[in-house]
């Protein structure tokens, strides 16, 4: 394989600002990490890392090059056209980032489209950064479509090789084969190499999956700033309030809606509430409750991932 570090170049501002960060923290820093156009209901990773973006202060450490890893004809970048020429492009950017949390502790974040080539290079630079970088914990968020109602407290499914971190929470099912993702498959190379990574995945209810649900935002922000012991309250105040706001604009227009919506939430209610009610009894269905498959939940993943690569 070739150099992984032909695919990223370093920013020597913001490695000096990591190196100096790194003097100081002799623990390491923590990384996270999500990328756009695989599966993420709900926008779940998308608000997190918009919300970091937009409020807290940050620097490029590293840039990998786009135009290598981005497909622009399944993702086409958008022009702005004005009267009789191109006034604009936004042009791809999958940066690494280092940012400062309310305290002023240091963390980096490494966002941008997901790569449609290179996989196992780019997996094999991600991990020369982690390496290089010194990084502690490397954690990934997203959202996935489930069965489960907008009225019930949103689940949470770790997975990596430290979901220690998140004691009291774990996997709905023991085995499935989901389509793969570059996200994923960094994960599973860092955690090969022996590096700790912890995933937080957000269950979505499946029938507001594309659209944004800022509840699955904020648990999972909440979740990561348990984990790693940063502090971002201003994002998840923001995601609070519109947490509320959607939740108010759901309620409405299911109280409008036709008597198969009515049912649909209902009946997740109704197997919620026996699954939620069988573990505080130890695992003793009190009646039968029919659960997603493994094939169930992998359908549910390739139906979701069609619909957004459709829409596009």
């Amino acid at each position: 394989m070739p150099d992984p570090q032909s695919l990223y170049e370093w920013e020597p501002k913001g490695l000096a600002v990591v190196d100096m960060a790194l003097a100081q923290e002799s623990a390491g820093l923590v990384m996270l990490y999500h990328f756009e156009g695989y599966i993420d209901a709900g926008e779940t990773g998308e608000q997190i890392v918009d919300g970091l973006l937009e409020s807290l202060p940050h620097q490029v450490v590293a840039r990998f090059d786009h135009d290598r890893l981005v497909d622009y004809r399944a993702r086409r970048p958008l022009l702005t056209f004005k009267r009789d020429r191109y006034a604009g492009y936004e042009t791809p950017t999958l940066d690494l980032r280092v940012v400062q949390d309310a305290t002023g502790a240091p963390f980096l974040l490494l966002s941008g489209p997901e790569p449609d080539v290179e996989w196992e290079r780019f997996a094999a630079a991600v991990e020369q950064i982690v390496e290089r970088l010194g990084v502690r914990l490397a954690v990934s968020f997203h959202g996935i479509p489930m069965g489960v109602p907008h009225t019930r407290p949103v689940g949470i499914t770790p997975h990596g090789n430290r979901t220690d971190l998140m004691p009291g929470h774990r996997s709905p099912f023991d085995e499935a084969q989901v389509p793969g993702s570059a996200e994923a498959l960094v994960e599973y190379r860092l955690m090969q190499a022996g590096h700790d990574v912890l995933g937080v995945a957000a269950h979505v209810p499946h029938y507001v999956a594309r659209s944004a649900y800022p509840d699955a935002a904020l648990t999972a922000l909440e979740a990561i700033t348990a984990a790693t012991g940063l502090v971002l309250p201003s994002i998840a105040h923001s995601l609070r309030t519109e947490a509320h706001r959607t939740q108010t604009e759901i309620d409405r227009q299911v109280d409008q809606g036709d008597d198969e919506l009515v049912s649909l939430v209902e009946g997740l209610e109704h197997q919620y509430d026996a699954v939620a009610g069988s573990e505080t009894r130890g695992n003793l269905v009190a009646e039968p409750v029919d659960l997603p498959s493994a094939d169930e939940i992998g359908l549910e993943f390739e139906r979701f991932l069609a619909e957004r690569e459709g829409d596009s």
